[in-house]
């Protein structure tokens, strides 16, 4: 089973984590979420908003692409870089990663 490494973020993991056992086929969302990281996720995971966006730092390659819906939501994430995914649709695959959360989120989802 692959690795995920979290690097330190203030609020939600201060001291980081590794994560030995992440389970391939499942969410970098949902494997945070089981290790009691508490990352937003105001959609439920339904791809509608941008605050579980997370900078995949290692392994980032070895995912399956962002859909064009993915990509169209990160645009509008903040603190947007390359390497950046929506940790709800992004489905940890053989290799190792490194995943740092943003400090900031902006949550685009409204309820009507």
């Amino acid at each position: 089973m692959p690795k995920i490494t979290v690097l330190p973020h203030e609020t939600l993991c201060p001291e980081g984590l590794v994560i030995n056992d992440a389970p391939q086929g499942e969410t970098v969302l949902d494997v945070l979420l089981d290790h009691d990281i508490d990352i937003d996720h105001a959609c439920e995971k339904s791809c509608a908003c941008t605050t579980c966006h997370v900078i995949i730092r290692q392994g980032f390659d070895s995912m399956v692409e962002p859909t064009e819906l993915e990509e169209d939501l990160l645009d509008q994430a903040w603190g947007l870089e390359a390497d950046s995914r929506l940790s709800c649709q992004a489905v940890v695959a053989g290799e190792d990663l490194i995943v740092e959360i943003p400090k900031y989120t902006i949550n685009h989802a409204r309820e009507h």
